[in-house]
């Protein structure tokens, strides 16, 4: 009997949904909202430098853009899929899709493991 990939592919996508849906608005609010209009104020650039060259911190940044890109993988693969009714290039649209999360993990994790 041949075992499925399937349940790790949910899984992705459900952590993911989950990440990118509680991480990226307040990551937009913070970042692109509340600090140029002046709401909050910024740490300084020593703390920050810290916080991001910290081994912890870039490997959690790489957990959370894998898991936003295979989010985006299943999803897109699935419109594609179901949407365009494009059923007969399955194999080709997940291979296409699953690869393109994986080699953005490995340039996402190159670029944030070499910030530094």
């Amino acid at each position: 009997m041949k075992r499925s990939r399937e349940p790790i592919i949910w899984v992705l996508f459900g952590g993911g949904g989950m990440a990118s849906a509680l991480f990226l608005p307040v990551l937009i609010l913070v970042l692109f909202i509340a600090l140029p209009l002046g709401w909050v104020q910024s740490a300084p650039i020593d703390d920050l430098q810290w916080l991001v060259r910290h081994p912890l911190t870039r490997l959690g940044l790489i957990v959370f853009v894998m898991l936003c890109l295979f989010h985006w993988a299943h999803r897109f693969r699935y419109t594609l899929y179901d949407g365009l009714q494009l059923s007969h290039l399955n194999e080709v649209i997940a291979v296409l899709t699953y690869g393109m999360a994986m080699v953005g993990t490995v340039v996402g994790a190159y670029l944030i493991w070499g910030v530094g």
